[in-house]
């Protein structure tokens, strides 16, 4: 499964990443939680979560988390593909 998030910055500007299976893994053992729960009980530290490991995954960000929140107004979800 591959989720796409999009990322709006402080800037006005977006950028779109894919979540892919090693983020999915980090986000259930950060949150010891399964991501089938994450339609029920989504929080938008979840996603945020998963945007900013995305990011870091694919070297976009070496920020952690709370100095790459500063520059984040919001993520939403994008599409999700199979």
């Amino acid at each position: 499964m591959k989720l796409e998030l999009v990322i709006q910055y402080a800037d006005g500007t977006e950028k779109t990443v894919t979540v892919k299976a090693v983020d999915i893994v980090a986000f259930e053992q950060h949150f010891d939680m399964s991501m089938s729960r994450l339609e029920k009980e989504i929080r938008m530290t979840h996603l945020f979560f998963l945007a900013h490991h995305a990011q870091k995954r694919t070297g976009d960000t070496k920020d952690d988390f709370d100095k790459w929140l500063d520059g984040v107004d919001n993520v939403v979800m994008g599409e999700q593909k199979k």
